[in-house]
């Protein structure tokens, strides 16, 4: 486990337990005190859990963790994955993208298919997103049309969200939308921790054809605090194959196309 990999562990256990202890740490890790103090200390610099005498204890961000400490987690599951959705892009679509580490890998593998720009001068894909990281990450790419929504940015995840981004999607449409969530569950639906995020991202919905969600096994069977749909507005959904077998049924039997990759 690299440094990056530990950091994002050690939030998540933060996060799960509201409070964590030096050397319990140390021997679920496998690392030093010296090292998961000096761990602790970093994150309590970035103000994403606080410390205390013996170990650490969350603050209210260690729910909502900044993106460049989730890119790590689960990274082969959500390569799969990504590499999996950029295969049900066609030529000449409109695809939406909302924020979060899954869409941003699938952003990057459509970026590198080397079919898309095979239609000449023109763009040969228009990718409508609220995520500033892969709008930047895709602007260089002349075969691909960027179209951003407005909104105010949340530092978190990179995404724009609240009521001024309704003004751009209120007048567009989408072949396909490929949904990040940060839980999802069959009977419940798909939910995201930020109600600005959950929002958007409804809208997001409402503007596609078909809706994929992208989510690694751990998102699955959970809800989060603002729901995004229902499962009825779920087409297809991509996991990794760590989903429980009763859960990929039940997504099934709501009708929802389960992909496990």
């Amino acid at each position: 486990m690299n440094r990056h990999e530990r950091l994002s562990t050690l939030l998540d256990l933060v996060g799960q337990r509201e409070r964590v202890e030096v050397d319990e740490m140390a021997a679920e890790l496998d690392v030093s005190a010296a090292t998961v103090r000096r761990d602790l200390d970093q994150l309590a610099e970035q103000q994403l859990l606080s410390r205390t005498r013996g170990g650490a204890v969350a603050s209210n961000v260690a729910y909502d963790l900044p993106l460049r400490h989730k890119s790590a987690r689960h990274a082969p599951e959500k390569q799969r994955i990504s590499a999996a959705a950029a295969r049900l892009v066609r030529p000449g679509m409109v695809v939406g993208l909302n924020g979060g580490t899954t869409t941003t890998e699938v952003a990057r593998e459509i970026a590198t298919r080397t079919d898309l720009p095979e239609r000449g001068e023109s763009p040969s894909l228009t990718v409508v997103t609220n995520a500033l990281n892969i709008a930047n990450e895709l602007v260089v790419r002349p075969h691909i049309k960027i179209v951003v929504t407005g909104g105010v940015a949340r530092q978190h995840s990179f995404e724009l969200a609240g009521p001024l981004g309704t003004r751009v999607l209120d007048e567009i449409t989408m072949d396909l939308l490929f949904l990040g969530v940060d839980a999802i569950d069959p009977a419940l639906g798909a939910y995201a921790h930020h109600e600005g995020e959950a929002g958007i991202n409804q809208l997001m919905v409402s503007r596609a054809d078909h809706v994929a969600v992208v989510a690694d096994s751990s998102k699955l069977g959970h809800r989060a605090f603002a729901r995004i749909c229902q499962s009825s507005g779920v087409h297809t959904m991509i996991t990794n194959d760590g989903a429980a077998d009763e859960l990929v049924s039940a997504f099934r039997g709501e009708g929802t196309q389960v992909q496990v990759v």
